[in-house]
């Protein structure tokens, strides 16, 4: 079970850089882009407008000109939102722990922090233990401050170039760049982006996760609706187990939650599988395996209400 959670962490890295190489490149390659000084959007190398204009000209009807909007507006904007709100109904928070762009850098940025410092946050009060979940014993070095700060810059730097991108022809703003020219507007979107995407990864990279997200919130609402949806249940029956433990999967959490908990207060769990290959590598000595798995249908109610079931393994998953 050990190797193939640590196959899954490795797939969802995997999953996480090719989405953020492809968030980079959208605009560049024209995948997906609106342009401003076309005022219509980009898909596939291909004009993506609401045919608006041609009504204007007289060259459809208004019918016609009605279901362009129903069609190439509303329903593509209908069924993403439908796709993501179901997925995060049966799922929970897949989108942010698998593939947005912004929790690859949290959890790029936190990892740094805690080899600098010892924590994953400043607004951590104490360091976590120098104790990993593997065994190996690594101390707070503070000359990871000399990456952690230029590369939390860096992405900054990126994601403000990228959303610059979204909106304005790219290769426009890459020349202007190279050869500083970029008019005042572009500079200020530029200047202002970066510092704000700097503060944030610094400064408040989880917190914006947690609160400030609202794609990660309707996720976390539909989520919550569901008591039989995927969610990270504790077998509380060998909770003896966790004495020796230093509470490796608290830690781990990119998110800063405690897995071991009801749903409610898991609310934004990002499905991320961190805390329970924490547990699996504590607890890799243990023939019973780790305490934390994912559960789901019958087997996540007891992580929603708080009452006891018996999984598929035959083990307690719950008792609060």
């Amino acid at each position: 079970m050990g190797v193939q959670r640590h196959s899954l962490s490795r797939y969802r890295r995997w999953l996480q850089a090719g989405f953020f190489i492809l968030f980079v490149v959208a605009p560049p390659l024209d995948v997906f882009r609106y342009d401003l000084t076309l005022g219509h959007f980009i898909v596939l190398g291909r004009p993506w407008t609401l045919g608006l204009d041609a009504l204007i000209s007289g060259d459809i009807s208004a019918p016609r000109a009605v279901a362009n909007v129903i069609v190439r507006g509303f329903l593509p904007v209908l069924l993403v939102g439908a796709a993501l709100i179901w997925t995060a109904w049966r799922y929970g928070r897949l989108y942010c722990g698998w593939l947005c762009p912004h929790f690859s850098v949290v959890e790029t940025v936190n990892a740094l922090m805690q080899r600098a410092s010892g924590k994953p946050s400043i607004w951590e009060s104490q360091p976590l233990p120098a104790r990993r979940p593997d065994g190996r014993t690594v101390l707070p070095d503070g000359r990871y401050w000399l990456l952690t700060v230029p590369l939390a810059a860096a992405f900054a730097f990126l994601w403000a170039l990228s959303l610059l991108s979204y909106l304005l022809p790219p290769f426009e703003i890459y020349h202007n760049l190279l050869n500083a020219s970029l008019t005042g507007n572009q500079a200020r979107f530029l200047g202002i982006g970066t510092l704000l995407f700097f503060i944030d990864f610094m400064f408040a990279r989880h917190l914006f996760c947690r609160f400030g997200c609202a794609v990660g919130l309707f996720q976390s609402l539909a989520w919550m609706a569901n008591p039989r949806a995927l969610v990270v249940g504790f077998d509380s029956s060998r909770a003896r187990s966790c004495q020796a433990c230093n509470n490796a999967c608290d830690n781990a959490c990119p998110m800063r939650l405690r897995p071991r908990t009801i749903k409610r207060r898991m609310f934004t769990c990002t499905e991320c599988t961190q805390c329970i290959s924490a547990c699996e590598q504590v607890q890799a000595d243990n023939p019973a395996g780790g305490l934390l798995q994912w559960v789901d249908d019958a087997h996540a109610i007891p992580v929603a209400t708080g009452r006891s079931i018996r999984p598929r393994s035959g083990k307690a998953v719950a008792d609060y």
